[in-house]
This record gives C-alpha cells, sequence and structure tokens, in this order.
C-alpha cells in the first residue's frame, strides 16, 4: 500500500545463547534496532581435530563427540545436558552445520527434561534451575528449527518452554518466560501471523513488567518493540500509546538528548504522520535531528531529513521539501557513494516531489536514476532492499499514468520476495495492487487473477478480519461483474461488508461504497427487494449522520425511487440483463459508471 511505510525493523532471528546455565536479563531484553542472524556461525574456543594421518588404522571415535550410544544411555546424567548443548554450538561453529546441531539439541532437551521431572516435586533451588536449564535447551532448540526454516516445528518447542517456567519462582524464572513469549512471536512474524505475534509480545511485556517493575529501561525497549510490531499490523492507536510509554521511560532514565529519545521520536513521527498528525510527526522529527546532530550522527541525520521531506510534501510545502531532500541526498552521496540504495531512495522521493509539482519529466528522470542503483546494486544490498524500492518506483509510473511500466517492476519486485520467510503479506499487498491496475486498464481476467491469488495468501496467514482485506473482497467482487460472475461478486460484496462493518463501521467511506456494489448486485441478480434494504439503510445513515450534501446522495435516492416503481409494477419482473448493467451504450449505465459504480477504480 503506498503512502504507508513501516517501522518495524525486519523481525530479529533468533540467536543461540551464550550460556548453558543461566538466564541473565541481558540476552532477554529484546533490541528492535539490531538484527542477529542463527546462522552466522560462531568461532569457537577450541582447535578442530585433524584427520589422523594413517589411513590403514582403523579411526578411534573422538572423546569430544561421543557416539550417540553412549550419549543416549546417560540422558540422566546432570553433567550431560550442558554438554550437549556446548557440542551443539561447536558443530555450528565448525562448519558441521545446523542438522548436527539439531541432533545435540534435540538430546541435549531431553536430558534437561528428565533432570526437571526429577526435581519436580522438589521446592529448592535444584528444582527450579532444572526447569530453566530445560526452558533455555528448547529456545536453542527452537533456534535452530528456526534457522532451518522449519518454524511450524519451533513453535510448539517454544510453547513448551513458556510452560515449563513459572513467573511466580523468581525473576530468573519470569524473565526465561519472558525471553520464550518473545522469541515465540519472533517465529509467528517470520511466517506472517502477525497478530499472534502481538499476542506473545503483549504477554511477554506483562511478564517483564511484573518482574522489573514498570518503570525499567529494558521494559521501554519491549515497548518500543511492541509498537513497531503494531504499526506493522496498521494498529496505530496501540502503537502510539505504547510509544508515549517508551519516551517517558527514555525521559526518565536517560540523559537528555540521548539516542534512546531519538528512536522514540522517530517512530512516534512515523505513527503520527500515518493518523495525519503531519504537524506533530514535524516537531518529533526535529527535535530528533536535534539529538542525531549533536550526538555527531551524520547519516542518521540524513535520515530524518528525509522523513521531514515527506512531511513537508504531504503539507504541499514543496520548496522545503526539495531542500530537505537534496540535504540528504548529498551527505549519503559523500558517506554512501553514489550507487547506494539510500542515494536511491532519495531518487524516489523527490521523483514523487516532482510529479506531484507537474514537473513529470523531472520524476522519470529521477525514477530512471534510482532504477540504474537497483539494476546494479553494490555489494551489501539485500533484496528487501531491491524489491522495496522497485516498489516504490512503481508506484510513481503508476501515478504518471504508466501503468504497463509499474506492472513490469511489480512482477519483478515479487521475484526477490518469493523465496524469502515471511513476506506472504507484502507479496499478497504487491498482487493487490496490481490487480488494481490490471481492472484500470480493463484486463479483468488477469485483475481477477492476482486479487485471487493475493486473498489465497491473506486468507493463508490468518490476515482475514482487516479493512484492508475487505477492501481487496470489494475489488474481487468489481472484477467478477465485469467478467459476469454476479453470483461470485454478490458473495465477495457481502463477505467484504461483514468486514468493513467491523472494522470501520457503517458509515465510512469504503463501507458505503460496499453498500452500493451489493445493492447494485442484488438489483442485477433479481433480489429488488434485498437491494431497496440496503438502499433504504444507505439513504438513512446519510441523513441522520452523514447529511445529504454528498453528491452520492441524490443518486442513491433516484435508484432507490426506480427499485420502488418496479418492486410495485411487478414483483417477478425479469431481472435486468448484465450486459445492460455495465454496457457502455446503455444509457442507464453512462450515469452508473461514474455514480452507482463509483468504487470501481477504488485504490487499495
Amino acid at each position: 500500500m503506498p503512502g504507508i511505510v513501516s517501522a518495524k525493523t525486519p523481525p530479529p532471528r533468533l540467536s543461540l545463547p551464550l550460556t548453558t546455565t543461566t538466564i541473565t536479563t541481558t540476552t532477554t531484553s529484546p533490541d528492535p534496532t539490531t538484527t542477529t542472524a542463527t546462522n552466522k556461525p560462531r568461532s569457537s574456543s577450541l582447535p578442530r581435530r585433524t584427520p589422523s594421518p594413517s589411513p590403514s588404522r582403523k579411526k578411534k571415535p573422538s572423546p569430544s563427540t561421543p557416539s550417540n550410544g553412549l550419549l543416549d544411555s546417560g540422558l540422566d546424567n546432570p553433567d550431560l545436558g550442558p554438554f550437549l548443548l556446548k557440542l551443539a554450538r561447536d558443530a555450528i561453529a565448525s562448519g558441521d552445520g545446523p542438522n548436527k546441531a539439531l541432533d545435540y539439541a534435540l538430546r541435549a532437551s531431553k536430558s534437561f527434561e528428565l533432570r526437571a521431572n526429577n526435581n519436580d516435586s522438589a521446592a529448592d533451588d535444584g528444582g527450579n534451575q532444572a526447569s530453566l536449564d530445560l526452558a533455555m535447551s528448547l529456545h536453542v532448540l527452537a533456534a535452530i528449527y528456526s534457522s532451518l526454516g522449519r518454524f511450524e516445528e519451533a513453535i510448539p518447542v517454544l510453547e513448551r518452554a513458556i510452560g515449563v517456567v513459572d513467573a511466580a519462582k523468581g525473576i530468573e524464572q519470569a524473565l526465561a518466560g519472558f525471553s520464550g513469549c518473545m522469541q515465540l512471536g519472533d517465529t509467528w512474524s517470520m511466517i506472517g501471523k502477525i497478530e499472534k505475534s502481538i499476542g506473545c509480545y503483549e504477554k511477554g511485556l506483562r511478564i517483564q513488567i511484573d518482574a522489573l517493575g514498570e518503570s525499567d529501561p529494558r521494559v521501554a525497549e519491549t515497548c518500543r518493540y511492541l509498537a513497531e510490531a503494531h504499526v506493522q499490523a496498521m494498529q496505530f492507536d496501540e502503537a502510539q500509546k505504547l510509544s508515549k510509554q517508551t519516551l517517558e521511560i527514555h525521559r526518565a532514565h536517560s540523559a537528555p538528548a540521548s539516542l534512546e529519545e531519538a528512536a522514540d521520536r522517530r517512530l512516534m513521527a512515523l505513527i503520527c504522520e500515518a493518523k495525519g498528525a503531519h504537524e506533530a510527526a514535524l516537531e518529533h522529527l526535529v527535535l530528533a535531528s536535534m539529538v542525531m546532530i549533536a550526538n555527531g550522527q551524520e547519516n542518521e541525520v540524513a535520515a530524518i531529513d528525509v522523513g521531514i521531506g515527506n512531511i513537508y510534501l504531504l503539507l504541499c510545502r514543496f520548496d522545503e521539501a526539495v531542500f530537505s531532500y537534496q540535504k540528504a541526498l548529498t551527505v549519503f552521496k559523500s558517506s554512501k557513494g553514489e550507487n547506494h540504495p539510500l542515494v536511491a531512495s532519495v531518487y524516489i522521493r523527490l521523483a514523487d516531489l516532482y510529479y506531484k509539482t507537474g514537473k513529470l519529466r523531472e520524476s522519470k528522470s529521477y525514477c530512471e536514476n534510482a532504477l540504474r542503483i537497483y539494476n546494479k546494486p553494490v555489494p551489501g544490498t539485500t533484496q528487501e532492499d531491491i524489491a522495496s524500492g522497485l516498489s516504490e518506483i512503481a508506484a510513481v509510473y503508476e501515478s504518471i499514468n504508466e501503468p504497463e511500466e509499474a506492472l513490469k517492476l511489480l512482477a519483478k519486485t515479487m521475484k526477490f520476495l518469493e523465496d524469502k520467510t515471511g513476506q506472504q503479506s507484502t507479496i499478497a499487498g504487491i498482487e493487490a495492487r496490481m490487480g488494481v491496475m490490471y481492472y484500470v486498464i480493463g484486463r479483468y481476467a488477469d485483475a481477477l487473477g492476482s486479487f485471487e491469488n493475493a486473498v489465497a495468501k491473506l486468507r493463508a496467514i490468518g490476515e482475514r478480519k482487516s479493512a484492508f482485506f475487505g477492501v481487496l473482497l470489494n475489488q474481487m467482487g468489481l472484477a467478477c461483474v465485469h467478467l459476469f460472475k454476479i453470483d461470485e461478486a454478490a458473495e465477495l460484496f457481502e463477505e467484504a461488508r461483514g468486514i468493513l462493518e467491523q472494522e470501520c463501521g457503517p458509515c465510512h467511506q469504503d463501507t458505503l461504497g460496499v453498500y452500493s456494489n451489493l445493492a447494485a448486485t442484488y438489483d442485477a441478480m433479481g433480489r429488488i427487494e434485498d437491494a431497496i434494504e440496503i438502499l433504504e439503510y444507505v439513504l438513512k445513515l446519510r441523513e441522520e449522520k452523514l447529511g445529504t450534501a454528498n453528491p452520492d446522495f441524490d443518486d442513491e435516492k433516484n435508484r432507490l425511487m426506480e427499485l420502488l416503481k418496479e418492486a410495485g409494477r411487478s414483483r417477478n419482473k425479469k431481472a435486468k440483463s448484465l450486459e445492460n448493467l455495465i454496457d457502455p451504450t446503455s444509457k442507464r449505465t453512462k450515469k452508473e459508471v461514474n455514480k452507482r459504480w463509483g468504487g470501481l477504480g477504488r485504490r487499495l
């Protein structure tokens, strides 16, 4: 969806804990500004054994890597669990592969579980330590599953890890539970289940607050992390509450003009921008820029300048926007090089600005400059960066009425993302945009195919109750109408109505558009009474809550009067043909193309 950029950093991959017997507070506080990798080999402190120089002599088992039978035979040994976890880390560090590490981690968790079961009735510290060790080993096991892309297997392991600790038994138990909740939330996020991810983060935050108190700086980091997740889910009110809490904690515990405060204000600015509070967003960005200048963060100042330029652009203060963009461009070119993706991102902002000021030649020129960078990326550029840039360039081409070029770029964008885990929601959004563009240029079969793909992906990841999903169903129903699939269109409009009524309310413009489309569809199907009922409800809403000044009011009133006359003349009158409903040669349809079907070109 062009115009809204998520602030949430990519879900951090899960790194293996360095300790084997304790869980400390420093390993459980999430840091949303950094990303750790699980599959990066750790350097081993032990030298690797060299092969035996004598091929004729039978190789003896290495004492550092016992056979499976020896390991399995003494799983109840209290020293075996930590040793197996060490072998798991060494297997990854030595390049033996995660599968071998997985084998060690599985047996380590079994050993810890046996020990925990033996100490289950114990009320001393030994029993608590056994459950902590088991939880830690399960965290490691889940991290290895995630590094292998086996997220569905990691989830029950993490749920088990959360269940074996009791927050009431002390701060270490509580923080182990917190760590498990956050890791489980990251895992759900990696497979695109944002709502479940947020639920886990919220549970983890409650555990952390109970253990550390509401004003602990580590609680602030978790609040920010959860706020970013809410932004990704477009739940801006919840994100704003958490961001305010984060800012208050950091202002109380950090020095004035701290980097933490600057990060909080940048997130607040993004939330305010998404909610339409542009002046408030600008104030937060200016304050964040002052903090970064005081700390000598030149590149961060440039990044904030881009955000300031975006706000100026939304406020139609074009000269100030150009100045902010050019300042950022100068810094990025000097510090990153002229072919860096950050330079391309500023080119895209300038292209959008010049389109909005009517300078199409300059706009296309900046798009071409950005494409040149993305077509020959510098080392270190991720595929996600390229995909994001191509998607934004496509939005500019769409705006300047070059949909074919935009479609090519979006198709290329999907190729960069199709093999990436956790990108199903993003790909669905791209397919929805392609469907709208196909619809606008009259390629209704292609539009329907894109909408179907997008809807299937969103249903698969559980995003079937959002306002975006409702608008998408409405758009898909309109494509069905043009392909004479009237029954399918009615079903889609009905589902969209239920979602948008719940998410946006009956008076929202998107909901009213679905009402109108559904009434017209019922009319075409011969369900006159149902169409009359919907139009009467819409007119009542407009008269009582929205006012009658809207131009759609007169059109809907005339449609209702016409349907009432038809129902009065003959209740069994033959239904109108769908050809007459959308045939451009029909007198009635010429009016309805712009009024009755005003949602045909609705942007997602």
